[in-house]
């Protein structure tokens, strides 16, 4: 329930914000969210939680995969093969970058 509450609440002042704010206010609030965004320690951060992601992905999956055997769908399996290479060859991911 709390977090219904929290959701409403921030839906409210969203709402208020925006149409009171109007258009200066939006640009100077979308400025500073890139800002923040492009921030090296907040990259940084970014992409250690997707690092991690993936590797909970693959753990996961080669667990779950010795359950059930042959009864993972194809199109999961080439998803986390995808994620596997990724993993074990260390590519960097998109995370924060811009194509602008």
């Amino acid at each position: 329930m709390r977090y219904k509450i929290t959701f409403a609440v921030g839906l409210a002042l969203g709402y208020v914000l925006g149409t009171r704010a109007g258009r200066e206010r939006y640009e100077q609030l979308r400025k500073s969210a890139r800002e923040v965004a492009q921030h090296p320690v907040v990259r940084n951060a970014a992409e250690s939680a997707g690092q991690n992601g993936r590797q909970f992905a693959v753990k996961t999956f080669a667990a779950v995969s010795e359950k059930v055997g042959d009864v993972v769908p194809e199109s999961l399996a080439g998803r986390v093969r995808g994620l596997r290479d990724r993993v074990g060859g260390g590519a960097e991911d998109d995370w924060g970058t811009s194509n602008t």
